[in-house]
C-alpha cells in the first residue's frame, strides 16, 4: 500500500538544523496494524506525518499503491487525505463550538458526500446518546471517540493515529485500543504512533525509531495474520476523478452556512468587526439621503421656473459700461410678445407685469404679490391649478376680473375653506377666485406661494395702471434651439425698437436653463462630496475587518490545520474566510442602511432638512460594503489558505 524509499526530513530550529528522518525506507501492507515507537525526538511523529501526507520529505520517494506521489500538488494531497486517510490526534482537535455530530461531518463537507453516515459512525464508537453534545461536555475518552468517528466517516483505506491514548486514562485507553483493533479486523490499515510499550503490543507490527532512523521492525505474531479488504487496490486517477465530480456539487450555500456559523460563534468579535462597516454604511446612507433630498428639493423649486425658458427683461442703456442718467429703457408691449411667438424656435410666450397689492376677503386682508400673465403661463411653469381652473384667452380679451391665488394667500384668507368661487377685493376691485395654484415652496427668502395671478390685460389696465409689460417669458421648443432662439429674439427686438449696436444693453435675455444646470451641478457636487467623506469611514471599517480577520486566522490556526488535514484545499480555506468577511460586511451593511435611514429621518425631523433615501444609494452602500469585505478579507483569507497543515496543527 505504501512504500518509502530513502526519505530524509530536516527542520530548521533557529540557527540549528535538526534532521528528523535519515534515509528511512519502509513498506506498509494493506490491512496491517503498525505501531511506531521511539523516545521523544526520535522522528516517529515526523514519519507519521510524512506517511499521512501532512508533510513533504526533503528527499526520497513516496509510493502510494505503486505510484509516486512526490510531484502531486498540495490540493491533490488534500484530496488524497480526504478520500484515503483518516486522522486521530492526541489533542483530539475537535472544534469547540461544534457538536459531536458537526465535528464528525467536517470531512464530508470537503468531499461533498451526504451527511447521514455520521450518525452511523458515532453509533459504532458508542456515542449514539452524545451526538448533540459539545466537546467540553464530553470526557477525554468520548472526545477521542468522536475523533475516531470523524476519521472513519469517509471510509478511508488507512487510519493514522498520533498518540491516540496519550491524554487518556487507562480505562479510556483500553476502549480506544479495542476500537482500533476492531477496525483493523474489518481490514482497515492502521498506522499508530505511541511511546507506550503496552499499547504497541496490540499492533501486528512494531517499528522502533531512534535519532531519525528505523532501528527495529518486528512483527507481533500473537496478533494474527494481516486481513486485507477486497477493495484495497488504490487508483489515484479514480480518486481524483471522483473528487472532481463530487466537489463540483459542493454548493456555495455550504460555504455561507459555515461562515454564518463562524460569525455567530464569536458574537462579540463579529459585532466589533461589523460595527465599523455599520457606521460607514450608515454615514453614507445618511449623507446621500441629505444630498439627494436637497437635490430633489432644488429640482422641485426649479420646476417652477419651467424648462427651456428665456426671459426677456428690459434694462437701461449702457455706453462703455456706464449707465446713462437719462436711462433709455426698452419698454416692451404685448405686441412684442405676439411677434416673438412667431419665431420658428419658440413654442409659447407669456408676457407679465407684477406689483404688490392688498387683497381682502371678508374681515381678513393680506398684502401679496400680484402678477399679470398670459394664458401660457400655467403650462410653462407647471402652475395648472390644484383646485379650479386657469383663465382663458377670452378673459384676456375682456380684461376679466378673475384671479388664481397661491396656497399661502388661500390659507391666510380662507383657512380650510375652499376659496374657488369666492369674491375678493384687490386694490378695492372685486375679483372672482377661479383656482388655487399648486404649492411651490420657498425659493430662498421668497415664498413662491404668496402670490396671485390675474390676466395680464386686467393687471395692466385695471389694477397696476401700466401701459407696458415688465418682462416676456419665452418657452423654446427644444433645449438645443435655445441659442438660436436667443439670437432671433435679439434681432427681432432690435428691429422693432430701432436699436443700434450701442444700445444692446437696453434689454437682457436670461437663460433659466443655465441657472438650473448650475444649481443641479452644485448639488450633485455636494452630494458626491458628502458621500465621499462618509465613504472614508467605510474604508476605516474595512481595515477593522481585516485586523479582526488576521487575529481570527491566528486564533484559529489549529482549526485551519485540522481542516487541511481532513481534506480542505487552499481554495476551500480561502473561500471560507473570504465568505466570512463578506457575511460580516453584508450584515453590517444591512444594519448600516437601517441606521443611516433612521439618522436621516431624525435629521429631517429636528433640522427640517429634506431627505431622500434612494434605491441607488442603498444598492451603492451594499455593493461597496461587500467590496470592502472582499478587498480587506482577501489578505487574511489568502494567509490562512497558504498555511502548512502540520505547522498549523502544532501551533500553540
Amino acid at each position: 500500500m505504501i512504500e518509502l524509499l530513502n526519505i530524509n526530513k530536516t527542520y530548521q530550529m533557529g540557527d540549528v538544523s535538526v534532521q528528523a528522518l535519515k534515509d528511512v525506507s519502509l513498506k506498509i501492507l494493506p490491512g496491517e496494524f503498525v505501531a511506531i515507537m521511539g523516545p521523544s525526538g526520535s522522528g516517529k511523529s515526523t514519519l507519521l506525518h510524512v506517511l499521512g501526507l501532512l508533510d513533504r520529505p526533503d528527499s526520497g520517494s513516496y509510493y502510494l499503491g505503486g505510484r509516486s506521489i512526490d510531484s502531486l500538488s498540495d490540493d491533490e494531497l488534500s484530496t488524497l487525505r480526504n478520500y484515503m486517510a483518516g486522522f486521530i490526534f492526541q489533542q483530539f482537535h475537535l472544534l469547540p463550538r461544534m457538536s459531536a455530530m458537526e465535528n464528525v461531518e467536517l470531512p464530508l463537507f470537503y468531499s461533498g458526500k451526504k451527511k447521514g453516515i455520521s450518525e452511523e459512525k458515532l453509533k459504532e464508537v458508542g456515542l449514539s446518546d452524545r451526538m448533540s453534545h459539545k466537546p467540553n461536555e464530553l470526557s477525554g475518552g468520548q472526545q477521542q471517540r468522536v475523533a475516531i468517528a470523524r476519521s472513519l466517516v469517509n471510509d478511508p483505506l488507512i487510519i493514522f493515529a498520533d498518540e491516540p491514548t496519550g491524554n487518556l486514562d487507562t480505562k479510556s485507553s483500553e476502549e480506544i485500543i479495542a476500537i482500533l483493533k476492531d477496525l483493523n479486523k474489518s481490514a482497515k490499515t492502521i498506522v499508530m504512533v505511541t511511546h507506550e510499550q503496552e499499547i504497541a503490543e496490540h499492533a501486528q507490527r512494531v517499528i522502533l525509531m531512534r535519532d531519525g532512523e528505523i532501528v527495529s521492525d518486528k512483527r507481533n505474531e500473537t496478533e494474527g495474520a494481516v486481513k486485507q479488504r477486497a477493495d484495497n487496490d488504490i487508483s489515484l486517477d479514480a480518486v481524483f476523478s471522483e473528487s472532481r465530480a463530487v466537489r463540483n456539487r459542493i454548493k456555495f450555500a455550504q460555504h455561507i452556512q459555515q461562515a454564518f456559523y463562524s460569525v455567530f460563534s464569536h458574537k462579540m468579535r463579529s459585532f466589533l468587526s461589523m460595527l465599523g462597516i455599520l457606521i460607514g454604511v450608515g454615514a453614507v446612507i445618511a449623507m446621500l439621503a441629505v444630498g439627494e433630498g436637497a437635490k430633489e428639493s432644488i429640482s422641485q423649486r426649479l420646476s417652477s421656473l419651467g424648462s427651456n425658458l428665456l426671459v426677456v427683461h428690459p434694462g437701461s442703456m449702457r455706453m462703455h459700461g456706464v449707465s446713462l442718467e437719462s436711462g433709455t429703457v426698452t419698454r416692451f408691449s404685448i405686441k412684442d410678445a405676439e411677434e416673438i411667438e412667431t419665431i420658428p424656435q419658440v413654442k409659447s410666450v407669456s408676457p407679465s407685469v407684477s406689483g404688490r397689492a392688498q387683497i381682502v376677503y371678508g374681515n381678513k386682508n393680506w398684502n401679496t404679490q400680484v402678477r399679470g400673465v398670459g394664458v401660457s403661463y400655467a403650462s410653462m411653469h407647471n402652475a395648472a391649478p390644484t383646485f379650479g381652473e386657469f383663465f382663458t384667452e377670452a378673459d384676456l380679451r375682456t380684461r376679466n376680473k378673475v384671479v388664481v391665488i397661491g396656497t399661502t394667500v388661500a390659507r391666510e384668507l380662507f383657512g380650510n375653506i375652499n376659496p374657488v368661487g369666492a369674491t375678493v377685493k384687490i386694490n378695492r376691485i372685486n375679483f372672482k377666485v377661479i383656482g388655487v395654484s399648486p404649492q411651490k415652496g420657498s425659493w430662498g427668502p421668497r415664498d413662491q406661494d404668496d402670490i396671485v395671478t390675474i390676466p395680464i390685460t386686467t393687471a395692466m389696465y385695471r389694477v397696476l395702471g401700466k401701459d407696458y409689460i415688465d418682462e416676456i417669458e419665452v418657452e423654446v421648443k427644444d433645449v438645443r434651439l435655445i441659442e438660436d432662439a436667443r439670437i432671433a429674439i435679439t434681432d427681432l427686438i432690435k428691429q422693432r425698437h430701432h436699436l443700434n449696436g450701442k444700445e444692446e444693453d437696453s434689454f437682457e435675455i436670461f437663460n433659466t436653463t443655465e441657472i438650473k444646470e448650475m444649481l443641479e451641478s452644485t448639488t450633485k457636487t455636494m452630494t458626491l462630496l458628502l458621500g465621499s467623506i462618509a465613504a472614508i469611514s467605510l474604508l476605516v471599517g474595512g481595515i477593522g475587518i481585516m485586523n479582526i480577520l488576521l487575529v481570527s486566522v491566528t486564533e484559529r490556526t489549529r482549526e485551519i490545520g485540522l481542516r487541511k488535514a481532513i481534506g480542505a484545499r487552499k481554495k476551500d480555506i480561502l473561500i471560507q474566510f473570504l465568505v466570512e468577511a463578506i457575511v460580516m460586511t453584508f450584515i453590517g451593511g444591512i444594519a448600516g442602511i437601517l441606521v443611516g435611514s433612521g439618522i436621516a429621518a431624525i435629521l429631517s425631523a429636528i433640522a427640517g432638512w429634506a431627505i431622500k433615501v434612494s434605491a441607488s444609494s442603498i444598492a451603492l452602500a451594499t455593493i461597496f460594503s461587500v467590496a470592502v469585505g472582499i478587498g480587506f478579507g482577501l489578505w487574511p483569507a489568502n494567509k490562512a489558505s497558504q498555511m502548512n497543515p502540520i505547522e498549523a496543527l502544532r501551533y500553540e
